[in-house]
């Protein structure tokens, strides 16, 4: 990565870039290796994990050059932070608990409140569901799903009554919240459940495009229901 970023014979893409031109990148590079994980391909995770490793280098290198810190500081950072959290491994055979240990992370920091450190890079269905569970910790949270289920009600109303597309967007946003609420009490994982739901959407519609034989956008809507229900039909057999 030194000699990509070399300021006079390195690579002119390498040589532009900075942290933020990076960093969607090092997002999709996770999003690859947690796909690999999930399609249980070990040889392409071996291969995505090298991508997301040379995020991690270009972004030390971009910090060196600045005089930030180094590759070797990234990684001594780590390993004080994972000895930190497990002194009961590495230190005096006591441990506070790990929500216990970040806290006080946070707070020397200086972190104030609760919400600190949810980054807003995440994509949008974990947040809330982060950012709930930090509220949780704290005592505000419903006590069953009765709870959420009924607020989750009220939020569908009111998107179904909005007058605005302002209106509509923030009652869209809080359905899609109290969605992930909903989920989370019942012991759901958001993230997952979705996309689990996308892979199944996916797989129908594309049964849907074969037993059309290629004409699947000439179906009216209720044959193209016809076809829904035969394909799940078919896959509760």
């Amino acid at each position: 990565m030194a000699r990509l970023r070399d300021p006079e014979t390195g690579c002119e893409w390498d040589k532009a870039q900075d942290f933020s031109s990076i960093a969607p990148y090092t997002v999709e590079e996770a999003y690859e290796v947690a796909d690999a994980i999930e399609r249980d391909d070990i040889s392409d995770l071996k291969s995505e994990l090298g991508d997301l490793l040379l995020q991690v280098v270009f972004h030390a290198r971009m910090a060196e050059e600045a005089g930030h810190f180094t590759f070797d500081d990234v990684a001594g950072a780590i390993c004080d932070k994972m000895e930190s959290r497990h002194p009961h491994i590495f230190g005096d055979g006591i441990s506070e608990g790990w929500e216990a240990i970040k806290a006080k992370e946070r707070a020397a920091m200086g972190s104030s409140s609760a919400m600190d450190g949810v980054a807003r890079a995440l994509p949008a269905l974990l947040r809330a569901e982060k950012l709930q569970k930090r509220a949780a910790r704290l005592g505000f949270d419903w006590p069953d799903a009765d709870g959420p289920a009924e607020k989750l009600a009220e939020e569908v109303e009111e998107l179904r009554t909005a007058q605005t597309d302002l209106e509509r967007l923030e009652e869209a946003g809080d359905v899609l919240f109290g969605a992930v609420n909903l989920a989370r009490a019942y012991g759901i994982a958001p993230e997952e459940a979705l996309r689990a739901t996308n892979d199944k959407f996916e797989r129908r519609f594309r049964e849907m495009e074969r037993l059309s034989n290629g004409g699947f956008e000439n179906l009216t809507l209720e044959e193209m229901e016809v076809l829904w229900q035969q394909v799940k039909a078919g896959e509760s057999k």
